[in-house]
């Protein structure tokens, strides 16, 4: 008991740096965001239809994208919905270089009805290391 009395801020550092690395892991299936793989991603992509929203802007979507991505950057997708709308019906793949705003994506996206959204765990960086291609 002295110790954790002596040591009291040490052990709150150590809690809330456990917290967080909680969270990061499993932050976005507490908030609903269905995350994919790479190799999932594509089997969406290539036997379901998937719409790969890319949600980056547009000087990013330039050095290269998924082929046949549409580009949308997050700034612009609340008004931008209605793009949207024919795709409704099938999943949707929403990346940007990392997943952090693509997982911001996908609770917009959850909030207008698309309840088939998939945040793309790693975005396109891990899409590259994945040795899939890139459309420049």
């Amino acid at each position: 008991m002295q110790f954790m009395q002596d040591n009291i801020w040490m052990i709150l550092v150590a809690v809330s740096s456990g917290l967080m690395l909680l969270w990061s892991f499993m932050g976005n299936s507490i908030r609903g965001i269905k995350e994919v793989s790479s190799a999932a991603a594509l089997q969406l992509i290539n036997y379901k239809n998937a719409l790969v929203l890319d949600v980056r802007e547009a000087a990013d979507f330039k050095t290269g994208h998924v082929l046949n991505a549409k580009q949308i950057p997050l700034g612009k997708l609340n008004e931008s919905i209605g793009e949207l709308e024919r795709y409704r019906s099938q999943p949707i793949v929403v990346m940007d270089n990392s997943d952090q705003r693509s997982a911001a994506a996908c609770v917009l996206l959850r909030k207008h009805g698309f309840e088939s959204a998939h945040n793309l765990a790693g975005g396109l960086l891990a899409w590259q290391k994945a040795g899939l291609p890139l459309k420049k």
